[in-house]
């Protein structure tokens, strides 16, 4: 039987994830869908589209998907969904779990490669993680956790764009990418995405594509230069949007406003960021097998995300690794093409992670 794949649905409260998972439930086209809510907010699930509710909390939906909230540990939940499928009581083709607004998915995502019998039956897909343009800018500056979500993700959706003007949105979306330059963004509008932007996005297969947008993988990825050179007119204040609690803007008469890597687009100096390591040199494999386990056990809480796509001295095939938190995986990948450069390309999102350390430890451990 093959796996079945899950997605975790995470954002703040109110970025929209009820939305966008009752229109997923509509539009299923004839696939099945158990939903694992963590708790039953104010906005839960439409009653009217549930049929009957047991005391295992599982819940038959009019549509044929499934509903339970989890009132014990996911992976009893998952277990017994497991279950119930193969008796032949419940039936349904992929699960997603929607994650309270402040919930950090590290944990919900280790579940599935901790727990060898969560890890034969089920498969995780993506993270997914809803951002509200209208209300982000100041979540992203007051909660860790809004900002540890964006890290997590594989695929970002940005809701209720249609309420901010197209420079807080270009703003958002530029502070997005320098936290998590991995994660694709849309637009979506009152949750119309489509399916196939939902699932099987293989976020978390170690597939050997590794898509990082080209412009932020060039050498000077944190110094656009139309990030810079934007004096202001003379006696101009700064005030960007979204930027007014981020310093106190009393420029001096005819100051030009020069925050450091502040222009037109402001980088918040926030905790979660990623950067690349690049190399075309080979990696020795103890070596780096060694540095990363070091740096995993003293830095993993705080590394959200981290994958890469690596060139192995002993092997003509690309090595694929990627982890969350402490927990890492690699796997061989295709042959290098003959006219292939072959390189090395990691991306690690994390929070306050000591980027020269971690530099200099993966220049140490290339051939």
């Amino acid at each position: 039987m093959s796996l079945i794949p899950a997605t975790i649905l995470t954002g703040f409260l109110g970025s929209g994830k009820t939305t966008l998972l009752k229109r997923v439930l509509t539009e299923a086209h004839g696939q099945k869908i158990a939903v694992i809510e963590n708790e039953f907010g104010e906005e839960n699930i439409d009653t009217d589209i549930l049929v009957s509710e047991t005391n295992e909390q599982i819940i038959q939906m009019s549509n044929g998907c499934i509903c339970c909230t989890i009132r014990e540990d996911l992976r009893a939940t998952l277990q017994l969904l497991a279950a119930k499928r193969r008796k032949g009581l419940l039936s349904f083709d992929r699960i997603v779990i929607e994650t309270t607004g402040l919930a950090d998915p590290g944990p919900v995502a280790q579940t599935f490669f901790m727990d060898d019998e969560i890890a034969e039956t089920f498969l995780l897909d993506s993270i997914l993680t809803l951002v509200d343009a209208k209300h982000s800018a100041q979540q992203l500056n007051d909660r860790q956790e809004a900002r540890r979500q964006v890290g997590f993700a594989d695929q970002l959706f940005i809701s209720k764009a249609d309420l901010v003007s197209a420079d807080d949105l270009d703003a958002l979306q530029h502070r997005l990418k320098h936290m998590n330059p991995r994660a694709p963004q849309k637009v979506v509008h009152f949750g119309e995405v489509a399916l196939s932007e939902v699932f099987d996005l293989k976020g978390f297969n170690l597939n050997a594509k590794l898509d990082i947008d080209p412009d932020f993988l060039t050498d000077s990825a944190h110094d656009h230069d139309h990030d810079h050179h934007h004096d202001h007119e003379h006696g101009e204040h700064c005030d960007h949007p979204s930027h007014q609690n981020d310093h106190n803007h009393d420029h001096e008469h005819g100051e030009h406003c020069d925050h450091p890597s502040h222009g037109h687009h402001h980088h918040h100096d926030d905790d979660v960021k990623s950067f690349v390591f690049r190399s075309d040199r080979a990696f020795e494999p103890a070596k780096l097998e060694d540095f990363l386990g070091a740096i995993v056990n003293i830095y993993g809480p705080r590394m959200l995300r981290y994958k890469g796509v690596l060139h192995m001295r002993g092997t003509e095939r690309k090595v694929i690794f990627q982890g969350v938190h402490q927990l890492m995986g690699s796997d061989l990948g295709p042959m290098w093409a003959e006219d292939e450069v072959k390189m090395s390309k990691m991306v690690f999102i994390g929070i306050d992670l000591p980027k020269d350390i971690l530099l200099q430890g993966l220049e140490q451990c290339l051939v």
